[in-house]
């Protein structure tokens, strides 16, 4: 019997033989933001030997997880739909973490597509729909996301761009997320440094992004 089947015959046993090994659900979060070539998952991933990565990749793909595909004379791997049913099980994983993350550590980094995925998990739709619409310009460490909301619609992409409030943080941003860290104190201690437009809009923000801890 290969080392990766437990030997259960049920749904739970089965996904962790398909999902459950190392990395792999971070390939698949990385993949959920978009099709991505291989260097850039290498990049997403800093810490994943290139070895590991081929793989899992490899992996993935015998699952009909992932697919290799031509976009404009390069290779990247995308999602199946099999694949991105996956997105509501990722979220879902990332709310239970998030209540256990403690402080970050100082080894420890941001992705932008980590935070696209946090800023999915986090958003609230129904606190959206009642609030005018609004777009963020967060630079969240080396992670620069346009962050626009219209009602409980949501769109996050990398870069910058016309918007109501840009600012920078860090890991504040998990504080800030979870209440923990109040917007406006925020502001007052530098934690989150307001880059341009209206400060107050950073109330609008945790509002529409919010996380319990634990």
């Amino acid at each position: 019997m290969p080392a990766r089947e437990y030997g259960q015959y049920d749904g739970v046993s089965r996904a962790l033989e398909l999902v459950g090994e190392r990395w792999a659900l971070l390939i698949v979060r990385d993949l959920l933001v978009g099709p991505r070539r291989y260097g850039e998952l290498a990049e997403g991933l800093p810490r994943i030997p290139s070895n590991i990565l081929a793989a899992r990749l490899k992996e993935l793909q015998a699952a009909g997880i992932l697919r290799r595909a031509p976009r404009s004379r390069v290779i990247v791997y995308e999602l199946t739909g099999y694949g991105r049913e996956l997105e509501p099980l990722v979220l879902a994983l990332g709310a239970w973490g998030f209540k256990a993350m403690g402080e970050p550590r100082e080894e420890q980094i941001l992705t932008p597509d980590s935070m696209t995925v946090a800023l999915r998990t986090a958003f609230r739709p129904h606190v959206a729909a009642d609030l005018p619409a609004t777009a963020y310009a967060a630079r969240l460490g080396p992670a620069e996301l346009l962050v626009r909301v219209e009602g409980p619609r949501l769109d996050v992409a990398r870069g910058d761009g016309p918007v109501d409030l840009a600012f920078a943080t860090g890991p504040s941003i998990h504080r800030l997320i979870s209440g923990a860290l109040a917007p406006q104190h925020a502001i007052a201690t530098g934690e989150v440094e307001v880059l341009r437009g209206r400060g107050e809009l950073l109330d609008r923000f945790a509002s529409t992004f919010h996380l319990a801890a634990a």
